[in-house]
């Protein structure tokens, strides 16, 4: 259940919505209900996020057609443009020339005759990260021996990696390319790099078409991821009213089972058995607490307490104040003395204030010492009580 209520607390967190500190006053609910509730709520998060992956995936795909289609076609156009322009001026300055059609050979006549779209020129089109372009063309070089172009233009949006969810910069290409076997290397070249290749019609009308289509479609995934968005926030916003509640509760239930762990079950009276040591001025207090533990949970047997002798050796315990805790702490960084030695935190109490002194011969610094020492003490209660309610 502790897993459970991280994920939906980092949830919370990556949606940017807050958990309420004062949870709603509802019943409270058994441990068997809460982790069935749990359960329910993680599942219908799992699918709600895969749902949402797979459309995010989907609409990032889209996006990227769209301006491949967008950016692509004003190459083909341009290319187009551009071999329009040599066919006519070859036909100006060559064709038109009356001693062509004696000194031609028969091949340069028969490519004449053909047109320009059937002599082989291919083209692929994709994106691909902006980072990584310039190896990308670098190796398509290398791979078809430069028998290729290579056109790229940056997108005019960025796009988000659906893997770690940040806006990423890509380029659209379209690699101008002739043969079966460069189109081999350069589609498993583009696999390698992640790009991604998109079909892009040579036909202006069915470009404008098919852009209009996927508009069409980006609108309504829009709508859809805005939904899924909505909806997954309202579950979000209904788990959080309850979320510091839940934690509470878990905790409690841990810490119960982590004090049951360090007791022993014993089978033949089918009782709970914890031993421990305890200062001997105690053990009037100890059994008062127990009794009142009884009488609060209102069970019907009682807590048996009772001294056992121990052969091996007790533990040191010090007992200490507001002021001594400071310079008993400081002995025990250097070493706890055993079981009924002198304490030497006595002596450093008197010691250690002039041995500080030697280091720090200082007025001004030991009344800056003494001032902020003055406002701890003073502010000692107000800290103490923040500190409590923080940890309860």
């Amino acid at each position: 259940m502790s897993r459970k209520l991280r994920f939906f607390k980092d949830q919370i967190q990556k949606a940017g919505l807050m958990a309420t500190a004062r949870p709603a006053l509802q019943p409270d609910l058994a441990l068997e209900e809460l982790e069935i509730q749990l359960a329910e709520h993680e599942v219908e998060l799992i699918e709600m996020n895969h749902n949402s992956e797979k459309l995010r995936q989907t609409y990032n795909e889209l996006l990227e057609f769209k301006m491949v289609l967008q950016k692509a076609g004003g190459f083909l156009v341009s290319s187009k443009r551009h071999a329009v322009a040599e066919d006519r001026e070859l036909e100006d300055h060559v064709y038109a020339n009356d001693d062509y059609t004696d000194t031609a050979s028969l091949l340069e006549q028969e490519m004449r005759s053909v047109p320009s779209n059937q002599s082989g020129l291919r083209f692929i089109s994709g994106i691909i990260s902006k980072s990584t372009v310039l190896r990308f063309e670098r190796m398509l070089f290398r791979a078809t021996r430069g028998n290729m172009f290579f056109n790229q233009a940056p997108t005019d949006e960025r796009i988000l990696d659906p893997v770690s969810s940040e806006m990423v910069e890509k380029m659209v290409f379209v690699v101008f390319f002739s043969g079966e076997q460069a189109k081999t290397k350069i589609l498993k070249i583009c696999e390698a790099f992640g790009a991604n290749c998109f079909p892009v019609p040579e036909d202006i009308t069915k470009q404008r078409q098919l852009t209009r289509e996927v508009l069409s479609r980006l609108s309504e995934l829009e709508a859809t991821l805005d939904a899924g968005i909505r909806h997954r926030n309202n579950a979000l916003t209904s788990i959080g009213i309850q979320l510091t509640k839940w934690m509470n509760m878990v905790r409690r239930e841990k810490a119960v089972y982590d004090t049951l762990n360090m007791l022993n079950f014993d089978v033949t009276k089918k009782c709970l058995v914890g031993e421990g040591w305890c200062p001997i001025f105690a053990k009037t207090q100890i059994q008062e607490t127990l009794q009142r533990a009884t009488f609060d949970s209102n069970s019907q047997v009682g807590i048996i307490f009772h001294a056992m002798d121990a052969v091996e050796s007790p533990p040191t315990y010090f007992r200490t104040n507001q002021f001594t805790n400071a310079y008993q702490e400081i002995i025990d960084a250097y070493g706890v003395a055993r079981y009924q030695e002198a304490n030497p935190a006595v002596y450093t109490v008197v010691t250690f204030p002039f041995l500080f002194a030697v280091m720090f011969g200082d007025w001004g610094h030991g009344i800056c010492l003494l001032l902020g020492a003055l406002f701890l003490i003073a502010r000692e209660k107000k800290a103490y009580t923040n500190t409590n309610s923080y940890v309860l």
